[in-house]
Formats: structure tokens, C-alpha cells, sequence
């Protein structure tokens, strides 16, 4: 059951920003900005957390996920660094990920031959 849920809500998630994308004239940069705020402002709230044990990795990882994961590294930095740690606990939190999605688009620009729009 936990497939299936993080299936359908992953799918709703990623529906929902596409009807934002087609229906509205934001530039997808934007959207994804206001996916990452929209998941630090819910986590903030204490909705985040519940709604992503509901629905695991459906949830955990569109970028709502990331802002949740940004919004928690703060909270437990500044928790234990003061002030400091606005600055440093999204990196950590987000550290692997970040890394990650760095190393794996590099590969793939060495396996095919990317290419500028004119």
C-alpha cells in the first residue's frame, strides 16, 4: 500500500503543477520556487511532515519534499548553532541530494551531446 500511495499522490503532485504550467503564464522557474517555498511553509506549519508519512517517497520527492528538507536542516541548526545556522543547515540537510543531482547531470552531459537553444 505504501507504493501505491506514494504513486497516486506523486502523480497528483506532479499533475497539479502541470495544469499551473499550461493554465497560467509562469515561467517554470518560478514554479519550481514556489514548490520549494510552498514545502518550507507547510513544514513550518508542522502539515508537511504528517502528509510525507502518508505518502513516503510521493511526497519526499517533488520539490515540496526539498523545501521540507530545507525548512527542518534550518529548524535544527539554528536550534543548536543560533543565528549561524540559518546559513548552514540547508546545506547539510540538503547536502547529498544536492551532490547527487550535480554528479548525475554531469554523467549524463558526457553521455549525450547537450546542446544550446538558439
Amino acid at each position: 500500500m505504501d507504493y501505491i500511495n506514494a504513486f497516486w499522490i506523486g502523480g497528483v503532485i506532479c499533475a497539479l503543477v502541470q495544469i499551473l504550467l499550461d493554465r497560467t503564464k509562469l515561467m517554470p522557474g518560478r514554479v519550481m520556487v514556489l514548490l520549494v517555498c510552498s514545502g518550507a511553509v507547510l513544514g513550518a506549519l508542522h502539515i508537511y511532515q504528517p502528509f510525507q508519512d502518508f505518502a513516503g517517497a510521493g511526497a519526499s520527492v517533488p520539490l515540496t519534499g526539498f523545501g521540507n528538507l530545507l525548512w527542518k536542516g534550518v529548524k535544527e541548526a539554528v536550534d543548536k548553532e543560533g543565528f549561524i545556522g540559518i546559513f548552514m543547515g540547508g546545506f547539510k540537510a540538503s547536502a547529498v541530494g544536492i551532490s547527487a543531482a550535480l554528479v548525475f547531470s554531469y554523467l549524463a552531459s558526457l553521455m549525450f551531446d547537450p546542446k544550446m537553444k538558439k
